[in-house]
């Protein structure tokens, strides 16, 4: 076993070879979109993103379905199917099985198997004093399915998360491998600081975040200032407690939206500073999102800092 469950992870790493590692993550969860074929899609993507997280190129996958039978819209089970399908064809990852049970409300993701050079693993707990912060994609995706829920959100928020939320992390990963970096995790369910904090305590550094730095979404701060939010941002600060600070400037709502669970975010990386600009080229040059937001530091007595 390469990587376990110690450092919390995106996935395990078992080597097979002196060439050759397996990666192995799982993950579904409840719609956050009302059309069942982009919620399929949206499980894969966000499934797949935890192994090339690790750098690693998945591989296979094994469906996972919990059915509303007392609700039994087969069609609707079926789109979702179709939609994971595809976008897990679209990327070369080949379906080979999976397992439905019945249950109260409809859940649905992979179990994901990938390959990876054993010296080739990028883990949550590299980050080095010295490394620039890289962020893909855009944050508010939580704020925004909260909207969609309650018929707030806006054409233009929903076509935002939708795009963000079925962009498969793979071209940043496949960059990422080239440049070579020291540490990256994907922004899901604990928010960027959630994810921010494993990968600072894993690391034994602090992490200073740079919040205009950080890409919002369309109509974020809109559906906060109507108290639209997930129960995620509540135990998204339970989760990292008191190890972040934040400069007095840092707003409430700002606060939220770095605590606010992503479905299928992007990628945090820690890359050596003189890596940074040739990291956030080759990234961009695929036409994916990415920006720096900030820098790894000596431990100082917090692992998170937010600044301005």
């Amino acid at each position: 076993m390469l990587v376990g469950f110690n450092t919390s992870d995106d996935a395990g790493v078992y080597k097979l070879t002196d060439e050759i590692a397996l990666v192995q993550t799982v993950d579904f969860f409840t719609p956050v979109v009302d059309d069942p074929y982009l919620f399929g899609k949206i499980a894969a993507v966000n499934a797949l993103s935890d192994v090339w997280a690790m750098g690693g190129e998945p591989l296979t996958a094994l469906a996972i379905l919990g059915l509303p039978l007392a609700d039994a819209e087969l069609d609707v089970f079926g789109e979702v199917v179709r939609g994971g399908a595809e976008m897990l064809a679209s990327v070369g990852v080949t379906l080979v099985g999976g397992h439905t049970v019945e249950d109260t409300e409809l859940k649905f993701g992979y179990a994901i198997t990938g390959l990876i050079h054993p010296q080739k693993v990028v883990t949550n707990s590299g980050a080095k004093p010295g490394d620039k912060l890289i962020l893909t994609k855009s944050l508010g995706t939580g704020i925004i399915s909260s909207g969609i829920k309650f018929g707030r959100a806006s054409e233009e928020a929903m076509q935002a998360a939708i795009a963000a939320m079925t962009e498969p992390n793979r071209l940043a990963a496949q960059a990422m491998q080239e440049v070579g970096v020291n540490s990256a995790t994907d922004i899901t369910g604990f928010g960027l600081l959630g994810h921010a904090y494993e990968m600072a305590k894993g690391s034994h550094v602090t992490l200073q975040l740079t919040a205009n730095k950080i890409s919002i979404m369309p109509q974020v701060f809109e559906l906060l200032a109507e108290n639209i939010k997930t129960k995620g941002d509540r135990y998204n600060r339970t989760y990292v407690g008191d190890t972040v600070e934040f400069s007095p400037d840092i707003s409430a709502p700002l606060q939220s939206v770095l605590f606010d669970p992503q479905t299928a975010g992007g990628l945090l990386i820690s890359v050596a500073g003189e890596k940074a600009a040739l990291l956030l080229d080759k990234i961009n040059s695929r036409g994916i999102q990415a920006s720096e937001i900030g820098s790894v530091k000596e431990y100082n007595g917090k692992l998170i800092r937010v600044v301005t």
